[in-house]
């Protein structure tokens, strides 16, 4: 299984790959695409948060003089690309069953910036290469010490990039923990300490900034007058909405029962497999404090996350965003032996091999067939790997409109299924 899981992953983290460099490319042009607000924020006006990316990109194309959405879109497609081989590498060669196999290819994990292209790399890509790089180097066979030194120098960049990135911290906290169960607390927690205190000087620096309307029009201008560039969306955000209560206060007035009961179904449905093998899931030792189900530990841990949902309309890009940080975290425990899986949950893969038609079905209408929209408005979007290729072929082949499949009993039962 783990030699055709390999294969079949490379050619699906390949799909992903051109798709994103083919969207990134179409995208890198439009006038008010969200990726691109996100990017263009900038130093010219003064110290701003998430400004880091926009500096350097702002910088390489006045040196080189080229134009800085074309910057962009190559920065964008080298991260892209290092994220791809990074993902592929520490996936790869890990434990696998079928429930494994359904959680990775959930439709909120991998294959949903490319379902929802505004959200196509976003800065959030930064905290996930950072984040697999710091497992990598929490592996059980090098130094406790080293992923300690990676947080003190790495993570405040990530902080400088995307501020957020705070909530997501403790997933960092709990595998420092986990790495170091056999010391003492009182150690670990000054460890941990000392390793986030460059982190804690970063976010005070960010929190007592106040980028000012000033500030704000020198960036603008700068923009203008060097690349013909407006500040918009993202970018202009961050004077209209630069307080904490504006942020809450755009959730508040889009929040409806609608909306928490389609994002409680999205949530459940999409971590459904996740939450399964978590709850099944042991710790061989006992860590500190925790308790020693993962699941328990994995909601703790999640709970921060609440505010982001509060702060931001981009629930999409959130939940996308705790799947992420939540199977990683699971493979790393899997991959360095701390957690065991109950031998009860087989009975997944007993049912696969007796019933493989009916397995196909449900995980292509599991991982295939749906995922939510970026807004919280949104509703769910149905037939979204179809609508990928269609769309993308329509694009490239310049055809206009072709009903192939879309009348097909398969289709419209997933239509009235949704509906």
């Amino acid at each position: 299984m783990k030699n055709k899981f390999n294969s079949f992953f490379f050619i699906y983290i390949n799909f992903i790959f051109i798709l994103a460099i083919y969207y990134l490319y179409q995208k890198h042009t439009v006038g008010n695409d969200s990726t691109i607000s996100e990017w263009i924020i900038n130093y010219q006006g003064g110290f701003t948060r998430r400004g880091l990316i926009g500096e350097i990109c702002f910088q390489v194309a006045n040196k080189f003089n080229l134009q800085l959405r074309f910057v962009i879109f190559l920065i964008q497609s080298f991260i892209y690309f290092i994220y791809s081989i990074i993902i592929f590498l520490y996936l790869k060669d890990s434990q696998k069953n079928c429930l494994i196999i359904i959680a990775l290819f959930s439709p909120i994990f991998l294959l949903y910036p490319i379902a929802e292209i505004e959200v196509l790399a976003r800065k959030e890509i930064f905290l996930y290469i950072g984040f697999i790089i710091f497992l990598f180097l929490s592996s059980i066979n090098l130094s406790k010490n080293i992923p300690l030194i990676y947080i003190f120098f790495i993570y405040p960049i990530l902080y400088l990039i995307w501020e957020p990135f705070i909530l997501f911290s403790f997933f960092s906290i709990l595998v420092i923990l986990i790495r170091n169960f056999n010391s003492s607390l009182k150690k670990v927690v000054l460890k941990c300490m000392l390793s986030f205190s460059s982190t804690v000087i970063v976010i005070a620096i960010i929190v007592l900034d106040k980028f000012n309307a000033a500030e704000h029009n020198l960036m603008k201008e700068s923009l203008m007058i060097n690349f013909n560039e407006s500040c918009y969306m993202s970018c202009a955000y961050l004077s209209s909405k630069s307080s904490i209560k504006a942020q809450f206060a755009s959730v508040y007035n889009l929040l409806s029962i609608e909306v928490i009961f389609r994002y409680s179904l999205i949530l459940l449905i999409g971590f459904m497999p996740l939450m399964i093998l978590a709850y099944n899931s042991k710790f061989k030792s006992k860590i500190f404090f925790l308790p020693n189900n993962f699941l328990l530990v994995l909601l703790s841990i999640l709970t921060p996350v609440i505010i982001l949902f509060s702060a931001g309309t981009d629930w999409g890009r959130w939940v996308n965003m705790s799947y992420t940080f939540s199977i990683l975290t699971f493979f790393y425990l899997l991959k360095n032996n701390f957690i065991k899986i109950n031998n009860k949950i087989k009975f997944f893969d007993d049912f696969n091999l007796r019933n493989k038609k009916i397995s196909i079905i449900f995980f292509i209408f599991f991982a295939f067939m749906w995922n939510p929209k970026t807004g919280m408005t949104g509703d769910v979007a149905t037939n979204s790997l179809y609508k990928i290729i269609y769309n993308t072929s329509k694009s490239v082949f310049k055809f206009q409109s072709i009903r192939l499949f879309q009348d097909s009993p398969i289709i419209k039962f997933h239509k009235e299924f949704i509906e």
